[in-house]
Formats: C-alpha cells, sequence, structure tokens
C-alpha cells in the first residue's frame, strides 16, 4: 500500500513538473511578442489655431478627431499605440506654463480602442505649441521592448518655445541610437513651419508631409502606423573601396559601414535600363566634432564623369547629417541591353576637435534602392533639362519666331513714327 502511495505520489509530482516546464516556454513565448511589438506614439497639437476652420469646411481639430477615430478602428492587433497632447490644458499668456503643456492622452500599450476614441473626444483646441517638450516626453513613451518606434507628429504650426529647438530635440533623439523615427504631417501650407517639420522628420530618417483634407490625414497616419507594423531591416555591414574598382557592389538594400575623418568611401550599384537609382546616406557625429562640416555623395560612371550629387552640410550642433540622390537610368531600344555600373563615392568634411580619437571611423548608414523609372508619361528626368532633343529644339523655335514678330514690330514702330 505504501508503495503504490509513493508510486501515484511521484506520477503526480512528474506530471506537475511536466505542466509547469510546459507552462514556462507558453509565458516566455508571450514575453518575447510583447517585447518585440512595434510601438506607435500618435503626438497632436492641440493649440489654440487648431480652432481654424479650413480643413474641408470645418475646424482643423474636426479633421484630426475623424482621422484619429477612423485609424484607432484600423490599428493593425500587434501594434501598442498611445496618443499624446501639446497644447491641449492652458490657455493662459505665461510662457513658462503653456511650454510644460504636454500630456499623454492614452498611454502606449495594447489598445482599447473605445477608451481611445472616449479621449480623443474631450480634446478641445486651448493653447501654446510646445513641439520640442512633448518630442521629448513621446520618447519617454517609447521607451523599452525591442521593436520599431515611431512618432507620427501632426501640428499646423511652428514651434512657440524657442530656445528648446524641436530639430535639436529631434538629433538628440537620433543620437542615442533608440532606432525612433519621427514622421511629421503638416495641417497648413506655411513655408516656415514645413522647414521645421521637415528638418525634425530627417533628422530621425522620417517624413515629412503636407496635409489639406480630412480624407488624406486619416489615409497618411494610417499609412504610417501600419510601416511601424513592417519588419525591421537590418542594416548588412559592408566595407566602401578606395576606388570605384575596388567598391562592393550593392543590391537594394540598408548597408552599414564606418568612414573616417576626412575620407572618401566608394560603393558601386548595377542600374538596368528603365531602372532608377536612389541612395542616401547619413553619417553620424558619435563624437566631438569642429563647426563647419559638410557631407557629400555624388554618384559616376565607370569612367569618371559625374551624373548628379547631393550634399549638405553641418555647423556643430547637428548630431546625424543626411543628403541623397536619384539617377533615372534611361530605357533602351536593344533587347537584353546590359545594366549600367553607377560608381557611389561618400564624402565627408569632418574633422576632430583636440584630444578626440579618430578611430575608429564615424558610422555610415547608406540606403540603395534601384526602382521602375518614370514612366513615359513623365519622361522628364529628375535633374538636368529634359530627356532628348526635343525640349530644347522647341525652345530654339519659340526663340527664333519670337525673335522675328518682336523685330516685325519694331520696324512696324518706326515707320509709322516716320510717317507722323
Amino acid at each position: 500500500m505504501i508503495r503504490t502511495q509513493r508510486l501515484a505520489a511521484g506520477v503526480c509530482a512528474l506530471l506537475a513538473a511536466l505542466a509547469s516546464g510546459i507552462a514556462f516556454p507558453a509565458g516566455a513565448v508571450a514575453d518575447e511578442t510583447t517585447a518585440l511589438a512595434p510601438k506607435v506614439d500618435l503626438v497632436l497639437d492641440v493649440s489654440g489655431s487648431m480652432r481654424t476652420k479650413d480643413m474641408d469646411g470645418g475646424t482643423r481639430m474636426a479633421a484630426a478627431k475623424q482621422a484619429f477615430n477612423e485609424v484607432l478602428d484600423a490599428t493593425p492587433e500587434e501594434v501598442q499605440l498611445g496618443i499624446r497632447t501639446l497644447g491641449a490644458t492652458y490657455p493662459g499668456d505665461d510662457r513658462k506654463t503653456g511650454c510644460k503643456d504636454t500630456a499623454q492622452l492614452y498611454p502606449v500599450g495594447p489598445l482599447d480602442r473605445t477608451e481611445a476614441k472616449s479621449a480623443v473626444a474631450t480634446l478641445s483646441p486651448t493653447g501654446w505649441t510646445p513641439i520640442g517638450p512633448a518630442l521629448l516626453k513621446a520618447a519617454d513613451d517609447l521607451e523599452g521592448g525591442e521593436g520599431s518606434k515611431r512618432i507620427v507628429l501632426i501640428s499646423d504650426g511652428e514651434d512657440t518655445c524657442a530656445p528648446l529647438d524641436p530639430c535639436e530635440v529631434a538629433r538628440e533623439i537620433a543620437a542615442k541610437g533608440i532606432g525612433l523615427t519621427i514622421d511629421t504631417l503638416g495641417l497648413v501650407p506655411n513655408t516656415k513651419m514645413r522647414a521645421q517639420l521637415s528638418c525634425i522628420a530627417e533628422a530621425t530618417g522620417g517624413t515629412y508631409t503636407s496635409v489639406e483634407h480630412t480624407d488624406d490625414l486619416t489615409d497618411k497616419v494610417n499609412q504610417l502606423v501600419d510601416r511601424a507594423a513592417d519588419p525591421v531591416v537590418t542594416p548588412v555591414a559592408t566595407e566602401g573601396g578606395s576606388s570605384c574598382p575596388k567598391a562592393p557592389t550593392l543590391k537594394s538594400g540598408l548597408y552599414t559601414d564606418r568612414e573616417e575623418f576626412g575620407q572618401q568611401r566608394w560603393y558601386r550599384v548595377d542600374v538596368d535600363p528603365g531602372k532608377e537609382l536612389r541612395a542616401s546616406v547619413s553619417v553620424a557625429a558619435d563624437r566631438t566634432m569642429n563647426p563647419d562640416y559638410g557631407l557629400l555623395v555624388r554618384a559616376f560612371t565607370t569612367h569618371g564623369r559625374e551624373i548628379v550629387r547631393g550634399e549638405a552640410a553641418g555647423g556643430g550642433r547637428t548630431d546625424v547629417i543626411s543628403t541623397g540622390l536619384r539617377y533615372p537610368k534611361a530605357d533602351s531600344d536593344e533587347e537584353d541591353a546590359p545594366a549600367e555600373t553607377v560608381c557611389l563615392l561618400v564624402t565627408n568634411s569632418f574633422s576632430a576637435a583636440s584630444g578626440v580619437k579618430t578611430t575608429p571611423g564615424m558610422p555610415v548608414e547608406l540606403t540603395v534602392d534601384v526602382v521602375d523609372g518614370p514612366s513615359q508619361a513623365d519622361d522628364v528626368a529628375s535633374f538636368g533639362l529634359g530627356r532628348g532633343w526635343w525640349l530644347l529644339g522647341a525652345l530654339v523655335l519659340i526663340g527664333f519666331l519670337a525673335g522675328l514678330v518682336w523685330g516685325w514690330l519694331s520696324r512696324w514702330r518706326v515707320a509709322v513714327w516716320r510717317t507722323n
């Protein structure tokens, strides 16, 4: 009897151990899924100017609320989404208080659509436009986890809380290397606002879009939220050559390299007829630099003729500097026409401050994309006068005819003057 009881107890202990062994991996899988979940923080400008009625006959705030409700319905289940406001609570004139007016309306995490919509419904245009402080807080909202992180900023005006420059804030966020992207949407076609929002987006590899209609706002925010759920692309390590013949041949993708101060690095890309090469380069100033520096990327033929270039400059307050170029390869009438090898040359004019180590080189991120070129309907190159000679010939003909008409009118006026 005792032996039977011991045997039963042993079997129960074994089953309990197996059950616990099965449960732990399930929990571990759930934790891993949560850690890899993409995160998005929607940052909405709720300043007083959002009550302006110029969005399809309604206010900018009404358009934003409608867009948010539709976006919340369409947000993928795997995305952890939050909402932060700026300028939503303080209506007064005290600058110090107004520039602290940013709050987390809905925390970043698993989405309760009803709760999030109820929170959005309470918003009313109120105060200042503290974009810089809101971005800093939004970066904190997204802390933790290993998935992609994205801030989507929707605003209708410039930051009103300088000297905390939102561009500098975005550069600081990019320099932390946490993989956070900021996309910006402007609700007004304003030149200064566009420049500021573009600068914020470019600092983190994001995008800027001007939006003037409610449907466009909904579509764009949905697109950005969906993009956060896309798999994260892991950069491929490469090493640029000292000349084009010694350079590695790159396919479409994301690459990392190191470049020393004042160094040149060469890369090769094969571009088929009818395709377009798009390349962008970013260099991180990961140590103290001397002011006044630049980044230059140029495309050459294998014979050394420069095709197109992109350049950017900094003044000592930039943590990441980026530039890019586009080169459309004209289609060919020949069947099985060979691809053209394009040589990309990346050059920097950084110099190290006194006592700063110059090795290893600065981090370089290179994006290469070979896509379908412009269609025949808009058969115009992205640089230069145009493809073919027809446009030049048309301009010459128009100039010739205009000269004849002007000469005839001048002679007629002189003849009339002499007659009188």
